[in-house]
C-alpha cells in the first residue's frame, strides 16, 4: 500500500490540492501497478512562517516582495 506525503505551503485552494492528489495517484497505480484504491496521498500544508528559502521565511520573503512592488 504505497504512501506519498507531501509537504507544502499553505494557501493553495481546495480544488489545487484535489488534482495534486489525483495526478499523484494516477501516477502511482502506473508505475506501480496497483489499485488507486491501495494509494494513499498525505498532504501536509505549512505555514509561511515555518517554511525558509535562502535564509528566509516564505513570509518574510513574501512581505519583502510585497514592499518592492509598493514602490
Amino acid at each position: 500500500m504505497p504512501l506519498l506525503q507531501v509537504t507544502i505551503v499553505e494557501g493553495r485552494d481546495a480544488q489545487l490540492k484535489e488534482q495534486l492528489i489525483g495526478n499523484l495517484t494516477d501516477t502511482v497505480v502506473h508505475t506501480l501497478s496497483v489499485k488507486p484504491e491501495a494509494v494513499r496521498v498525505l498532504l501536509q500544508e505549512m505555514p509561511k512562517t515555518h517554511w525558509g528559502t535562502a535564509g528566509q521565511s516564505m513570509a518574510k520573503r513574501d512581505a519583502t516582495l510585497t514592499k518592492g512592488d509598493e514602490q
